[in-house]
């Protein structure tokens, strides 16, 4: 079996690329760097931008399934960024699926895709896009993800989406120190009365389910072709004491400062305003996207993933802190 993995030097793209590797597909990765260490486990590099059609049709050919993980995260910058790499790096990648007549692509999506600024507790896919988007990013994801899956059964391609929620685990350069750095500097403020649940998903967990929507999109009119599925730990978990936990690990005090969740809005309307201003391209210290999702519940029903993928989150929330903790103690981060 031969794959791609677009985006397969990050976080979540490494991930999935071990795991083909260790069941002997054979994995080709492209991305924007040389990743040394997947080239070492066996892994082909291709070098370019997700943004160049030519080259990435170049590296869909010979490929049975590609994994589309590739994309431009955060919540600063113009829309012209997000859109460029996220919706139409995604359409680079569909069209070179059908030029060399790949079979099968999962594409790798967000649950922010279907958050408006309320609650969500326990939904599930038939959950509409809202009617707006707080950022550019959930906006750019929503077009990539309704693209990919109208695509499917176009000329024998399958597609399906996933969108595991707050992704952590040994390896992590992104949400996890992101929050132990806003501590160090004292810039964390819990947002809202601070008992909102979330879901968060382990980044082998992750990784799995997307190896398993591969490995059922068998034909263009099974379950899981032309659908998308929220991926989780399967259990959500107090988002503020999650992060006392988090911080804990680094000896970091947990957070006693708080903000309303309306004074934090406000506030992030204001800073989009001064960024949008300046042209700056930095993430914002506060949104109205991240007020919402630090203030309100956000956890939803996998029970599509369990019946569809046969998922099932192996790697307990538990075991996964376990393992997030031995990986810092050996000292794979450093201050």
């Amino acid at each position: 079996m031969q794959a791609l993995v677009t985006g397969g030097g990050g976080f979540l793209g490494s991930a999935i690329v071990k795991q083909l590797i260790q069941r002997a597909d054979r994995v080709r990765v492209l991305g924007r760097n040389r990743y040394a260490e997947l080239e070492a486990l066996g892994a082909e590099a291709v070098q370019a931008d997700i943004r160049d059609a030519d080259r990435v049709a170049g590296a869909c050919r010979g490929v049975d399934v590609v994994y589309h993980v590739a994309g431009r995260a955060g919540l600063g910058g113009p829309c012209r960024l997000f859109y460029e790499t996220n919706t139409l790096g995604t359409k680079n990648v569909l069209d070179g699926c059908r030029r060399h007549d790949v079979p099968r692509l999962v594409h790798t999506s967000s649950p922010s895709v279907a958050f408006g600024a309320g609650d969500q507790c326990g939904i599930d896919e038939s959950h509409p896009y809202p009617d707006r988007w707080l950022a550019h990013y959930p906006h750019s994801k929503a077009l990539a993800e309704q693209m990919v899956l109208r695509a499917n059964g176009d000329g024998g391609l399958m597609t399906c989406a996933i969108r595991p929620h707050l992704i952590w685990g040994p390896g992590d350069r992104q949400l996890v120190p992101r929050l132990w750095e806003r501590a160090r500097r004292g810039r964390l403020r819990r947002v809202g009365p601070g008992d909102n649940l979330i879901d968060i998903v382990y980044v082998d967990n992750a990784a799995e389910a997307h190896l398993a929507a591969a490995d059922r999109l068998t034909s263009p009119e099974e379950a899981p072709a032309g659908r998308a599925y929220f991926i989780s730990q399967g259990e959500p978990v107090p988002c503020w004491e999650w992060i006392d936990r988090l911080l804990a690990l680094k000896d970091l005090p947990p957070v006693q400062r708080s903000i309303s969740f309306n004074a934090a809005w406000r506030l992030g309307a204001m800073l989009e305003a001064v960024w949008a201003m300046l042209r700056l391209r930095s993430d914002p210290p506060m949104t109205r996207f991240l007020a919402a999702q630090l203030a309100k519940s956000h956890y939803f029903d996998i029970s599509a993933a369990r019946r569809d993928l046969g998922y099932q989150p192996r790697v307990s929330t538990e075991e996964g802190m376990r393992r997030l903790e031995g990986w810092l103690a050996g000292g794979m981060l450093s201050d």
